[in-house]
Formats: structure tokens, C-alpha cells, sequence
């Protein structure tokens, strides 16, 4: 892979010293609960953040508005300083935080990319991805081996627009954040950057409706009586896997744009089916058909599609798998507070045969949509009861009719202004399984 992306410098950025830090365990670890060990071989989430306009501020003052504001976002999320580690009984995984591990500090790198800011431009602007620059501009982050950093941060502009001070901007940049997805979910992520924008724009998160984080596991532990056995579990089956294997980079990624009347419409065509599907099954409910979610709708869109695509490789009466990833925080028994900071998501298995989802249009999605609704009243009614047979059920699935999809339409991808406008285009530069659709909202209730 030829070097897009040239190294301009490398720092740490500390957690900034507040009067009250946020309270951990006497030891200053974090023990992983079962939903955070199932990441321990993966690799981390990669975001890119692309920024364009004339109005840009010079690079130099960039970097100091975002070094300053990680520095006082990482006093608050302050496990994304600190290293997943062995704890000191070689029996279990935890986040270590403290004070000697988290004044190391985050890895900040500042880089130039070998273009001008329309070449930024045209990458931002392009469907297809250019994954050899995606694979550059997000910071490397190493998790192959133990201990392992939680963050990183990369701020990368074009080198051919160096203004040689601060008198003109940049005119182009990307900002790239890899997070350890041991540490955190996509949700928690999102909070994260959410909370560092905050701080970027204003120095403060007051009238963002931010709650501070929590990182207390036992909650997660009491839903399950066997809960620290089978994190354990998942650590000796999953631990050999280490050090990480990336999926082949190389691998053909685009992006696709649902606009709000497109996913207006892909719910109407799902409605439809549902009340004829209810007039015929039982009349009286066939005024209140089942309502469809915009991710059950644009899942289903994206499981049939999946299975024309391989028409010819499958046979009608085959079953057909879609695995997608629920939060559990508001479905425990008792739930965790909104603001957890951790790993809380399950992975959920809808099923329905490759004829009934290949074939019939409209009919065709409101199959996939039922499933998905099945999946989700069956599988999250309680989401840890099965955790001990997580593994062997997402073993079992036939790679050639499974089709993933994770993130979310609720994660605000395009509301990340670090003061200076949203982003043109916000990426996820990770490949975690060769075919995988990740789902973000984007302006104007619009689906990326």
C-alpha cells in the first residue's frame, strides 16, 4: 500500500485536571462485563470526519481547539485514556485507569495528506470508497496484544494548501477517531464525540442535554448469575484470536443515501402488506397493523436486496439470516442508565426463507420487517438469558446467507460541529466482516 498520508507529528493529550474526577473501583480498573469480551478480537471502530470551506480556520488553531477539548472531554470519559489489560489474576480482561496509566495520555497524531483540498473534496464527495486513503487518514490504533490503548486521534490536512502559519485556512480536513470496541459501543462512541464537539464549540456541554457517563459493570453482572463465568467463557474462546486479522481491505465499500421520502415510501410499501396480511389473518387487528421502525425498514431493504443479489447461489427454501446489533441498556431487568459507557448490545438473528424474501416486491419487505420485529420480541424479552449459547448460535449461521447491519439511523453522524459547520461526510473506515452494511442517520431525516 503506497503512503497517501505523511506523519507531520506525534503527541499525547492528557485528561484535563478537574477538582471532582469521576469515581472508579479502589484499584482504578474496570472489569469487562459479558458484552464487552465479545470485541476483544475485533478490530476498533474507525470514524472519519470530513470537514471543506474556505471558512476553515488555520490548521494550527484546529489542532489547539481539538486538542484542548479532548483533554477536557477524557476528565469525564476517562477509560478512553486509560488500557484494556490483564488484570493482576490472569483470570479476567479490565480497563485499567489508573492515574500512572492515564497520564500517558490518547495518541494524537497530525498529518498531511498528499493532495489539495478538492482532491479532499472529491474523496468526501465519491460513493465509491477510496480504502486505501480511509485505511491512512484514521489513526492506528494497535489492539493485537495486551495491554491495549482505548482511543486514538488523527487530524490530517491537504499538503498542498499549507498556508505556512496562521493566516489562512485549510480549506479541507479530516478528523479520525479509532476507539478500542472493547471499551465502548457504537452508542457510547457516539456519546463521546457528541460530548468532545460540545466542549470544542463552547468549552462546556451545559444545554446539550448531556448527562455524564457511568461505567459501573455490575448492573450487567446481576442481570445474569453466571455473568463473570461466561465473560471468562468468551475470553479463552476468543483471546487466541488475537492478534487482530482485519477482513481484506481491499474489498469493494460505496455508500448509499436514503432521502426522508425514500424512507417514507419504503415504509408505506411495508405498511401496506402489513394491513393485508392482517385483514387476511385477523380482521379486527387489520386497522392497526404492526408499525415498521426506519431501521426495521431499511435493514429489510437491505436483507432483500442482499438475497436477489445471490439469487442464483441459494435455493428458495433455504433459510436466510439477518444479524443485527439492539441496544440493551433499556431492556435489562433492572436497565442501565442512557448514559452507560461501555459495550451493551446484542446481536439479534432474524430468519425467513430466501424465496419468501427474494421474491414479490412489497410482500418481499414485509416479510423482512415481520422477522426483524420477531427477532426483537423473541430474543430481547430478556437479553442476557441465552448469553451462555451467544457464541454458538452466531457460529452456526451459514456465512452465505447472513447478512449484518449495525449502527444506527439514531446516531446524528452529521451533528458533529467542532465549531467550525457540520461535516460534508462522515465514514466508517473499519471493515469488520466482508459484507456488513452500517446504517447512520444523515442530514434532513435522511439514512446513510
Amino acid at each position: 500500500m503506497s503512503s497517501r498520508v505523511r506523519v507531520l507529528s506525534v503527541t499525547h493529550v492528557r485528561p484535563a485536571e478537574t477538582p471532582n474526577p469521576p469515581p472508579h473501583d479502589a484499584d482504578h480498573s474496570i472489569k469487562l462485563s459479558l458484552f464487552d469480551t465479545l470485541f476483544i478480537a475485533l478490530t476498533p471502530i474507525r470514524r472519519l470526519f470530513f470537514y471543506e470551506g474556505d471558512d476553515l480556520p488555520p490548521f494550527p488553531a484546529l489542532v489547539r481547539t481539538l486538542r484542548s477539548s479532548l483533554a477536557a472531554t477524557l476528565a469525564v470519559f476517562t477509560p478512553l485514556a486509560g488500557r484494556v489489560a490483564v488484570s493482576p489474576s490472569g483470570e479476567d480482561v479490565a480497563i485499567d485507569c489508573s492515574p500512572g496509566t492515564v497520564s500517558r495520555g490518547v495518541r494524537f497524531v497530525e498529518a498531511e495528506y498528499a493532495g489539495t483540498a478538492d482532491d479532499v473534496r472529491r474523496m468526501a464527495g465519491a460513493a465509491e470508497h477510496d480504502a486505501e486513503a480511509y485505511a491512512q487518514l484514521a489513526p492506528a490504533l494497535e489492539v493485537s496484544a495486551l495491554p491495549a490503548p482505548a482511543l486514538a486521534v488523527q487530524v490530517t490536512r491537504p499538503a498542498a494548501d499549507v498556508s505556512g502559519g496562521d493566516g489562512g485556512g485549510v480549506g479541507a480536513l479530516v478528523v479520525g477517531v479509532s476507539v478500542n470496541h472493547v471499551v465502548a459501543d457504537g452508542r457510547a462512541v457516539w456519546e463521546f464525540i457528541r460530548a468532545w464537539a460540545a466542549a470544542a464549540r463552547g468549552g462546556s456541554t451545559a444545554g446539550t442535554g448531556f448527562v455524564p457517563p457511568t461505567f459501573d459493570r455490575a448492573a450487567i453482572n446481576g442481570c445474569h448469575p453466571k455473568a463473570e463465568e461466561v465473560a471468562r467463557k468468551f475470553l479463552r474462546t476468543l483471546a487466541p484470536a488475537l492478534p487482530t486479522q482485519d477482513p481484506d481491505q481491499r474489498q469493494a465499500r460505496r455508500t448509499y443515501l436514503l432521502s426522508a421520502s425514500q424512507i417514507r415510501s419504503l415504509k408505506h410499501r411495508i405498511s401496506l402488506h402489513n394491513k393485508g396480511a392482517a385483514a387476511a389473518t385477523a380482521p379486527a387487528s387489520a386497522a392497526n397493523p404492526p408499525t415498521t421502525s426506519t431501521y426495521a425498514a431499511v435493514a429489510s431493504l437491505v436483507w432483500t436486496s442482499a438475497v436477489r443479489a445471490k439469487n442464483a447461489l441459494n435455493h428458495a427454501g433455504d433459510d436466510a439470516y439477518l444479524m443485527f446489533a439492539a441496544d440493551c441498556r433499556a431492556r435489562l431487568h433492572p436497565p442501565l442508565p442512557g448514559a452507560f459507557f461501555g459495550n451493551c448490545a446484542k446481536a439479534c438473528y432474524a430468519r425467513a426463507t430466501v424465496g419468501g424474501l427474494r421474491d414479490g416486491g412489497g410482500e418481499a419487505l414485509a416479510r423482512a420487517a415481520a422477522a426483524v420485529r420477531e427477532a426483537v420480541r423473541e430474543q430481547l424479552a430478556d437479553p442476557v438469558a441465552d448469553a451462555g449459547q451467544w457464541l454458538e448460535r452466531h457460529r452456526a449461521l451459514p456465512p452465505d446467507r447472513t447478512v449484518q447491519v449495525g449502527a444506527s439511523d439514531r446516531f446524528a453522524a452529521y451533528e458533529t460541529d467542532f465549531g467550525w459547520g457540520r461535516p460534508a461526510r462522515v465514514e466508517l473506515a473499519s471493515v469488520f466482516v466482508k459484507e456488513f452494511v452500517a446504517v447512520v442517520g444523515a442530514p434532513d431525516g435522511a439514512v446513510q
